[in-house]
């Protein structure tokens, strides 16, 4: 079978200190539904924003997830974490499988900036293999911006990209609308989970490859599961979106490449990437 069943835990969490909650919820999840094969947690879950607070970092707690996903049999995504990597802070979320193995880390490419300035961009994307069930992409919240992110994840085979992510802001509803429109652009599954309470305001939303909502939360806490069926990612990609643009193999075929296109005076004339005082 190529269905996956993933659960994803929009909580209502502090803005730091979750690790007990998180692992609770978790517990929990698992325990209603043993027919989860995923579960998914947002953007800097545990310990919160502050790349600085060396508290919450990702090896102190690497191994108690890598223990509860063994303990579950499930794949686990417990959020991000910052990382320290040779001096540099990451914000990196670990993909763990059901034998409590790390699989892989994907690290956030572009950063909130001017906010998280303590943070180091990536250069790799993240794409790894669930057996018999599909190739899933992972980037991290602000990644959604940079339609590049999706494409090169669509392009490395993911026919379902995870995004964590920690959004408490206005720009929330429009982030939603970008979660369907890049599952349709790039013909592929996209599961989106904000926290919410001190944190995020929630919104949490999965599209699948149509760009038809499949879920859709509110603020309040939501733990929700959808079942994500790879082949019908790969039929679209075959066949064409609604049958109709094979967009994917258009690039495919002819990627975009046009030369001299960057306006490097007028991209420059933008100014310094600040904070906005006047906002």
């Amino acid at each position: 079978m190529s269905i996956l069943r993933v659960a994803s835990l929009q909580l209502e969490l502090k803005k730091t200190n979750n690790f007990k909650y998180v692992v609770e919820a978790i517990e929990k999840c698992f325990e209603d539904d043993k027919s989860i094969e995923l579960i998914i947690l947002s953007e800097l879950a545990v310990g919160g924003a502050g790349a600085k607070n060396t508290n919450y970092e990702l090896n102190k707690y690497l191994e108690s997830f890598q223990n509860l996903a063994k303990k579950l049999n499930v794949w686990l995504i417990p959020g991000s974490f910052y990382e320290n990597d040779n001096g540099q802070i990451f914000n990196t979320a670990p993909i763990i499988n059901s034998n409590g193995e790390l699989v892989t880390k994907a690290k956030k490419l572009y950063p909130w900036l001017p906010y998280e300035c303590d943070v180091a961009h990536a250069d790799n994307i993240c794409v790894f293999e669930i057996p018999d069930k599909g190739l899933v992409g992972v980037h991290i919240c602000y990644d959604l911006w940079f339609p590049e992110t999706s494409r090169a994840l669509a392009l490395a085979g993911a026919e379902l990209i995870i995004n964590p992510t920690l959004t408490p802001t206005k720009d929330r509803d429009i982030e939603t609308l970008m979660v369907r429109t890049t599952a349709a652009q790039q013909q592929l599954y996209y599961i989106d989970v904000n926290s919410c309470g001190e944190q995020g305001c929630g919104k949490s939303i999965v599209a699948d490859p149509h760009g038809n909502i499949m879920h859709n939360s509110g603020n309040e806490e939501d733990i929700f599961t959808v079942d994500i069926d790879f082949n019908v990612a790969n039929n679209s990609r075959r066949n064409g979106f609604m049958g109709l643009g094979q967009n994917l193999k258009s690039y495919r075929d002819k990627p975009f490449s046009i030369k001299n296109t960057i306006n490097k005076n007028y991209l420059d004339n933008l100014g310094r990437l600040d904070i906005n005082k006047d906002k």
